[in-house]
């Protein structure tokens, strides 16, 4: 076990995941799969990829109404609030059943709004067996102000019942916009006197976490610490299922992804040599082909470079789509992903490669400097 030290008043213990037990399972895999039909093989393969991208997390998001937990869904989502499939917003009461959003691009990943508890029809002590506890891997629970006695209760119940909760102060950009108008302003004056009015309110919880956060402004205050946290305090199996619908917005979470990405080549390698061992004409490229296609079309969706994704992301931010759209480089971005898109690119690989090499022969021989 581990100590992990996130803030000067929290400290967690995380499990260090075993890399070399990881890679000798990797290898049994690959043994015994060597005198199987390579076919069945690549199949298998395939199969256990498709696993891995459609493991299931269902993410609870509960607090009063009017706290902004709809808008938090949405910015979880990479959504703006007036998107198509964004979970509704507005003064009144939007939420008055358990309402699934399942992620734009994963769809396996889904946060589910929660009406408040405390209501007529979802009273305190029968919440969590209203809203079906069960489903959900973890909560968050959202306040724009300080947290109730509810809140406390329904902390203290998903702790007896062995789940993770996590406390959100939401809606932070309004009172630094507020406190701003102030002579003596200072930002951090005033998230330490929202963060520690936040913990007094928790009496009866132990150590609360609160995490403050703007749904329009994920760049302020906590929003990535939650995630990080959120990431390493669930099961391994289900990390990468959160890696890859976190938003966007800080190189840690895309070098993470990377890292991620790389850690499976080894079976797209595996799938690979199957069909080329094989002796049926033609089956090596169509299982490369099909095996790519699924892989790059998985890499765009995560780094949030397909079209729906980009226009989001103008739509959400102001900039146009053409502009984004302008400086991406990759041919592979915004565009469908096909079998004849990547043979063009590679092909166009091959010869820079081959180009390449060739002037660096040239450059280190005598005849370079005869031409």
């Amino acid at each position: 076990m581990k100590k992990v030290q996130l803030s000067p008043r929290c400290v967690f213990v995380q499990d260090v995941p075993d890399v070399a037990a990881a890679e000798k399972n990797v290898d049994r895999k690959r043994q015994a799969l060597q005198n199987k039909d390579p076919a069945a093989v690549a199949a298998k393969i395939q199969q256990h990829l498709e696993k891995q991208d459609n493991i299931p997390l269902n993410i609870a998001i509960t607090g009063e109404s009017g706290s902004g937990k709809s808008s938090f869904v949405n910015a979880f989502r990479g959504m703006s609030d007036d998107d198509e499939g964004a979970a509704p917003t507005g003064v009144k009461q939007t939420t008055s059943e358990v309402t699934p959003y399942p992620h734009p691009n994963y769809s396996s990943v889904t946060l589910w709004d929660l009406p408040g508890i405390g209501t007529t029809k979802f009273p305190a002590d029968k919440y969590l067996e209203l809203v079906g506890f069960e489903t959900f891997d973890f909560f968050i629970i959202i306040s724009d102000t300080r947290f109730r006695e509810n809140d406390v209760k329904l902390a203290q119940e998903i702790q007896r019942m062995k789940k993770k909760f996590y406390f959100v102060r939401s809606k932070i950009d309004n009172d630094i916009n507020a406190e701003r108008r102030k002579r003596d302003f200072s930002a951090e004056r005033t998230l330490k006197v929202i963060r520690d009015d936040c913990v007094h309110s928790l009496q009866g919880i132990e150590s609360p976490r609160v995490f403050l956060v703007s749904s329009f402004k994920q760049h302020w205050c906590d929003f990535f610490l939650l995630q990080e946290t959120l990431e390493r305090e669930l099961p391994m199996k289900k990390r990468d299922a959160l890696l890859f619908v976190m938003p966007n917005f800080n190189p840690e979470i895309i070098i993470k992804r990377k890292k991620a990405f790389q850690s499976k080549l080894k079976y797209y390698a595996i799938g690979s040599a199957a069909g080329a061992h094989d002796q049926v004409p033609g089956l090596s490229i169509a299982v490369d082909a099909a095996l790519l296609v699924d892989a790059v079309t998985h890499y765009v969706h995560a780094f949030g470079l397909d079209i729906p994704s980009l226009k989001r992301l103008s739509h959400r931010t102001g900039v146009p789509y053409t502009d984004l759209r302008a400086i991406i480089i990759s041919p592979l971005a915004a565009a469908e992903i096909t079998t004849e898109l990547l043979l063009k690119v590679m092909s166009q690989l091959e010869e820079l490669l081959n180009i390449s090499t060739l002037f660096d022969v040239m450059s280190s021989s005598k005849m370079f400097y005869l031409i």
